[in-house]
C-alpha cells in the first residue's frame, strides 16, 4: 500500500519540489534532467498500479511515467507541470514518485442558482481542479433563487432569469470529462423549490414553501426533470437535494395528510423519506445513483447542532450520502452507507477566512482559515472497519454572498489547495506539518497570482 512521506523530508540533501496535493510517496535522487524531457516522457502501462494511480520516474537521462488507466496518466502529466512550474532554470530535479488518491471522491461544489456562474467561468473553474486533482464537480443547479437549466414541458421555469442552454451543458460536460472530472447536477427536492413554486404554484403545498408530495403531478414533474438530467448528464450519480425542508406545512396539506394514510405511513415526517425512495428507484432503473443531503436519511437537523435522528427505515441505503454534520455522517458510514464529507465548518468555503484585506461578504458568522481546512479529517468518528464507506469530501460553495469569478477565486483559493490534499494524500493528522504545507501553499498562490486567479492570502 502507498503510504503518504511528507515532502519536506524527501531528502536531506537536495530542495524537494513544492508539489501540491503531495505525492504519497516521494523520494529525491540527486541531479536534475533538461525540461525537454519532461516534455516527451516515456509512458508505461503498469496494469498493478491502482485507478487513478502512476509512477513518475525521472533521472538524469529520461522521465518515465507508468499507469493502468488514462486518468493516471493525466495526473502524472499534471505532477510534471507543477514540476516545470517549479523549475529556476532550464531543468527539473531527479526523483521517484508512486502515487494514487486516498479517496476516489475529490469534489467542488458551486452553487449557480444564488448568483450565477456562465459557461466559460465555469470551464475556467474545471481548469484550476485539474491541476490539484480533483475530480468531481457538484453543480448545484437549482435553489429558491432560480431554475438555471431547461426542461421540455416546463418552460416557466427559465422565463425569468439567466440559464444553461443544452449545448452549454453538453460542452461543459464534455470539457469536464477531458480533465478527468465528473459533474454531478443538483436538483433540489422537496424543500429549496422556491423557483418551481413561482412557476408552478400547484406543484407546492397551499401556502407552504416545499413540494406538495402528496401531488401526483408534482411527484411526475420531480421524476421528469431527473429523467431530463440523465439525458444530459452522463454520470451514475445525480444528486436530489433533500436539505433543509420544513415538514410543518405539509402536516397542513389535506393532499400530503391523504398521502400519509393512502402510503400507511406513520406520519408527515415519513413523506421525505417516501419521496427519496421513490426518486432513487426512478434513477436505479436508469442505472444512475441518487445522492441527497445527508437529512433524506436522518431527518432535519437541529438549530442547535444537536444529534440527528436515527436512520429512517424507508431510506434506501443505496443512495449516497452527502452532508456537514460529522456526527449525521458518522452514524451513516458506520452502519454500512456511503458517505461524501462536507463537513461544516471546515469545507464551507462560503465562511470567513479570517484574512487582512478582505472586502468580500460571507454568509454566517463562523470562520474557516486555510489552517482549519488542512484540519479537516474525513474519517473523523468512523470506525476502522467503515471507512471504506467514506467515498471523500468536497468543499462547499454557496454564493448568496459570492457575485462573481473574482469573489469566488478569493473564497476559494488557497483553501482549496489544503482540501486537495487531505482528498488526494489524506496525511495523517496527528502528523501533519501546516507550517511545511504553508511553505508549499505559499508557492501556489504566487503561480495562481501570475495566472490572473484572485487568491487571497494565507494568513
Amino acid at each position: 500500500m502507498i503510504m503518504f512521506a511528507a515532502i519536506a523530508a524527501a531528502s536531506a540533501a537536495f530542495a524537494a519540489p513544492m508539489l501540491i496535493p503531495a505525492p504519497r510517496e516521494m523520494s529525491v535522487t540527486g541531479g536534475r534532467v533538461a525540461l525537454a524531457a519532461a516534455a516527451a516522457p516515456n509512458v508505461e502501462v503498469v496494469a498493478s498500479i491502482p485507478p487513478e494511480g502512476y509512477e513518475l520516474s525521472i533521472t538524469t537521462n529520461a522521465v518515465t511515467i507508468r499507469h493502468s488507466d488514462d486518468a493516471g496518466l493525466f495526473y502524472a502529466k499534471a505532477t510534471l507541470a507543477q514540476l516545470r512550474a517549479d523549475a529556476t532554470e532550464a531543468t527539473i530535479p531527479c526523483l521517484e514518485i508512486k502515487d494514487a488518491p486516498a479517496f476516489r471522491w475529490r469534489g467542488v461544489h458551486l452553487d449557480v442558482a444564488r448568483h450565477f456562474f456562465g459557461k466559460e467561468a465555469v470551464k475556467r473553474l474545471l481548469d484550476q481542479m485539474a491541476l490539484y486533482k480533483y475530480n468531481v464537480f457538484h453543480w448545484h443547479l437549482t435553489d429558491d433563487q432560480a431554475w438555471t437549466f431547461e426542461v421540455p414541458g416546463y418552460r416557466r421555469l427559465v422565463r425569468d432569469g439567466a440559464f444553461y442552454a443544452d449545448g452549454d451543458i453538453r460542452e461543459i460536460v464534455e470539457y469536464a470529462r477531458a480533465r478527468h472530472i465528473s459533474v454531478v447536477p443538483e436538483i433540489d427536492f422537496p424543500g429549496h423549490f422556491g423557483a418551481v413554486r413561482r412557476a408552478y404554484p400547484q406543484f407546492a403545498c397551499p401556502g407552504g414553501k416545499p413540494m406538495c408530495v402528496g401531488n401526483e403531478e408534482a411527484v411526475a414533474f420531480a421524476e421528469n426533470v431527473l429523467d431530463r438530467a440523465c439525458e444530459l448528464f452522463p454520470g451514475v450519480p445525480i444528486h436530489i437535494g433533500g436539505d433543509e425542508c420544513s415538514r410543518k406545512f405539509w402536516g397542513k396539506c389535506p393532499k400530503c395528510l391523504e398521502l400519509v394514510k393512502r402510503e400507511g405511513l406513520s406520519g408527515v415526517e415519513e413523506i421525505q423519506p417516501w419521496l427519496t425512495r421513490r426518486l432513487a428507484k426512478r434513477l436505479s432503473a436508469k442505472g444512475r445513483r441518487a445522492v441527497g443531503w445527508d437529512e433524506i436519511a436522518v431527518g432535519p437537523k437541529k438549530r442547535d447542532g444537536a444529534a440527528s435522528g436515527a436512520i429512517s427505515a424507508m431510506f434506501p441505503k443505496t443512495a449516497l450520502v452527502m452532508g456537514r454534520w460529522p456526527d449525521a455522517l458518522a452514524t451513516l458510514a458506520n452502519a454500512g452507507c456511503e458517505v461524501v464529507r462536507c463537513d461544516y465548518p471546515h469545507c464551507y468555503f462560503d465562511y470567513s477566512q479570517a484574512v487582512p484585506g478582505d472586502r468580500h461578504g460571507y454568509f454566517g458568522k463562523l470562520k474557516t482559515p486555510l489552517e482549519k481546512v488542512y484540519a479537516f479529517n474525513p474519517f473523523d468518528g468512523i470506525r476502522t472497519a467503515a471507512r471504506a464507506n467514506v467515498l471523500g469530501g468536497e468543499c462547499c460553495n454557496w454564493t448568496e454572498r459570492t457575485a462573481d469569478a473574482s469573489a469566488l477565486d478569493w473564497k476559494l483559493w488557497p483553501r482549496a489547495l489544503a482540501l486537495s490534499e487531505i482528498l488526494w494524500t489524506n496525511p495523517d493528522p496527528a502528523k501533519r506539518d501546516f507550517a511545511e504545507f504553508s511553505a508549499r501553499a505559499a508557492e501556489h498562490r504566487r503561480r495562481l497570482v501570475r495566472e490572473h486567479v484572485n487568491c487571497a492570502p494565507l494568513k
